[in-house]
């Protein structure tokens, strides 16, 4: 068995993946807020608090699922300038994790969520047995991986900067000034629970939005070859109302693709990270 841990832009959560099966032992996770600016210590216990609930530990690879930038073979965090986990720019977060869990886990490895979403879903979900796929995830941000038979493809002129979407701009902006929790909010300019509470509302501006993150996406997954573009995250609660949009969106810009809905949206991250995990360390 293996233990993974999910830090996403508002909450952590974790469980345990049988690789013999490639399934999570909980399919819905415990999970917990996080604030995403808050304390090395309050991050660090969070994460803490998150593995435990994977125990036994002891002898146990532990794999994290975490957003870029960060140093993922270092284990450190890279965080300067992306307005979210400032605080643990220049962490050491793997040797903070072994002294938290008091060196019970086998090794702690890193890898990027959005990668790990889409190789969970390409090795036990929506993008089960096709050969090249796009992974978004839409939450506080936007990420993204194109995979190639579950490789991350990073470079080249098929893909965006670093395969990451969020390096991409939309009219001659950053896209995630356009597509993120804070834009859609900040354009929304009044006050509302959350970016799901703004969709609903039927916001002109946050769903013109979506449609506009698929036209940036279009030439991309129209050159990458995908099969299917398979998406997830928090905002895909409202998939209703966006995804029709953001399909629309991929259409305008020549990309003519099937577009899914992850089938294990809770538990995607933590199966791609265990499998990337055992990928890397297998003889």
């Amino acid at each position: 068995m293996i233990a993974a841990v999910e830090l996403g832009g508002s909450h952590v959560s974790a469980t345990r993946i049988d690789p013999a099966t490639w399934t999570a032992r909980d399919d819905a996770p415990p999970a917990w807020r996080v604030d995403p600016q808050a304390t090395v210590r309050d991050l660090i216990e969070a994460l803490t608090v998150a593995a435990r609930s994977a125990q036994p530990l002891t002898g146990t690879p532990l794999c994290l699922a975490v957003p870029g930038p960060f140093d993922y073979a270092g284990g450190v965090g890279r965080y300067a300038g992306v307005g979210k986990f400032t605080t643990l720019n220049g962490v050491d977060v793997r040797a903070a994790l072994a002294e938290a869990l008091d060196g019970q886990p086998a090794e702690i490895t890193f890898v990027n969520d959005a990668e790990a979403f889409a190789v969970g879903e390409w090795v036990a979900g929506a993008g089960r047995g096709l050969d090249r796929i796009a992974g978004i995830t839409l939450g506080t941000g936007v990420g993204s991986a194109f995979l190639d038979r579950g490789r991350a493809v990073r470079d080249g002129p098929a893909v965006p900067p670093e395969g990451r979407a969020d390096l991409l701009e939309i009219d001659g902006r950053p896209l995630e000034e356009t597509v993120s929790t804070r834009a859609v909010l900040r354009a929304h300019g009044r006050q509302a629970a959350g970016v799901l509470e703004v969709i609903r509302a039927g916001d002109a501006g946050a769903l013109t939005a979506y449609r506009r993150l698929g036209r940036a996406l279009a030439p991309y997954v129209r050159d990458f070859a995908a099969r299917a573009v398979v998406v997830g995250g928090a905002v895909t609660r409202s998939w209703d109302v966006i995804g029709p949009l953001f399909i629309a969106g991929l259409a305008d810009g020549g990309a003519q693709v099937e577009v899914l809905v992850a089938a294990h949206p809770r538990t995607a991250a933590h199966v791609g990270a265990a499998w990337l995990t055992r990928r890397e360390t297998a003889p």
